[in-house]
């Protein structure tokens, strides 16, 4: 299982950009793929996750409305389009993959979860 986030840079407050999550070596499709941030000491947050299926999706609150979770058409990729960006949204930025629900119920990992390397956004003018 192998998942790389790319997509991140630097971005004006109230500009827009789209992540990108990549994946080999499972079907993506059929597992929960989440997206979590970490900004320089602050604890990772949980910002949305698409299930298995796309039957459910999950938004922090602090992202709803501005953010959204997307599968690819038979490419094995998701996504992440972000708007309304503010300084806040600055952080690593990683995506995850989980074979079960619980991730896209409440936007924790759990013990099964798969990470990939993260992509920096820097929102900053």
């Amino acid at each position: 299982v192998q998942l790389q986030a790319s997509g991140g840079g630097l971005v004006h407050p109230g500009g827009s950009l789209r992540l990108s999550c990549a994946a080999s070596g499972f079907p993506m499709d059929y597992y929960a793929i989440g997206w979590f941030r970490q900004a320089p000491g602050k604890e990772r947050e949980g910002v949305s996750c698409i299930s298995g299926g796309s039957t459910d999706i999950y938004y922090a609150e602090s992202t709803k409305g501005r953010f959204t979770i997307s599968r690819g058409n038979a490419n094995n990729m998701v996504y992440l389009q972000m708007s309304s960006l503010n300084p806040e949204d600055t952080a690593v930025y990683y995506c995850a993959a989980d074979p079960g629900f619980v991730m896209c119920l409440n936007g924790q990992a759990t013990v099964s979860t798969t990470w990939g390397r993260g992509t920096q956004v820097t929102v900053s003018s």
